[in-house]
């Protein structure tokens, strides 16, 4: 008994750290909330909240069903699609920068500077790129999939690149020895090794573009953003409740057949 509590007597406090820490933070969230101005909250504000409910327990039963193009039904589709297409874009992109980045596959100098060049590309937010893309080639859903494909390579090379720095190195150096290129070593030796986790982090991405392809709509780069923001700005609760609700299905169902695939993935 004596030696452990010599041990335990020796081992170090982290009493001090703790409490400055939890003081900082609590610093932090007072200070925070100190900017908070409650004028700002008029006296409409719960009767617009209590419309929203109820815009939700009773929905527009004719747009969330109707099949023509302005029905929620098509809209959620087109979302689907924007989303869809701008991450496997953004992933035939990213695959090729990731392995550029990688410093245990390219030389340092090349990997350091793909890297900066896919920090500037996650530095700008979606809205951002959005804007630029709808002045480039017009509001549609054509805007929505560059602006989902640019803001997917910079995550997505991130992912990879961590993927392929903590692979078992020997095996390349084992392909280094019998004279294969870097083309080879690429194909052969990584590949095989990390096409499961590729295909994994790319679901993954396409769970959270399908988050801001709807997003992306309330600025004109198509989806189902756009008419949720037009309904809300009119006041039409109703419809609002019908693309809400649209929209919660969709993601619950694509985040469940993602998160199913991608532990299938995972576990084999």
């Amino acid at each position: 008994m004596d030696v452990i509590e010599k041990q335990l007597n020796k081992s170090p406090k982290y009493n001090r750290y703790l409490i400055t820490v939890s003081l900082i933070i609590l610093l932090l969230f007072l200070w925070s909330f100190s900017t908070i101005d409650r004028k700002d909250m008029e006296g409409s504000s719960w009767e617009i909240a209590t419309s929203i409910i109820k815009g939700i327990i009773s929905p527009d039963l004719d747009l969330l069903l109707n099949l023509t193009s302005e029905g929620v039904l098509f809209l959620l589709v087109e979302t689907l699609s924007i989303a869809f297409l701008g991450t496997i874009i953004g992933a035939l992109l990213a695959i090729p920068l990731a392995f550029l980045s990688a410093s245990n596959v390219v030389p340092k100098p090349i990997a350091s500077f793909t890297k900066f060049l896919l920090i500037i590309i996650r530095t700008v937010p979606a809205l951002v790129y959005g804007l630029m893309f709808i002045r480039v080639t017009g509001p549609g859903p054509f805007s929505g999939v560059l602006t989902i494909s640019l803001i997917s390579v910079g995550m997505l090379a991130k992912l990879l690149v961590d993927a392929i720095e903590d692979l078992d190195t020997s095996i390349l150096e084992t392909m280094t020895s019998i004279g294969c290129n870097t083309f080879e070593k690429i194909r052969y030796g990584i590949v095989p090794q990390l096409f499961a986790i590729f295909l994994s982090i790319i679901i993954y991405r396409f769970d959270m573009n399908l988050r801001e392809a709807s997003v992306l709509g309330l600025v004109g780069a198509g989806g189902i953003g756009a008419p949720l923001i037009f309904a809300m700005n009119a006041y039409r609760w109703t419809e609002v409740g019908a693309i809400l609700i649209g929209l919660m299905l969709l993601i619950l169902l694509v985040e469940l057949i993602s998160n199913r695939t991608r532990a299938k993935l995972i576990t084999g």
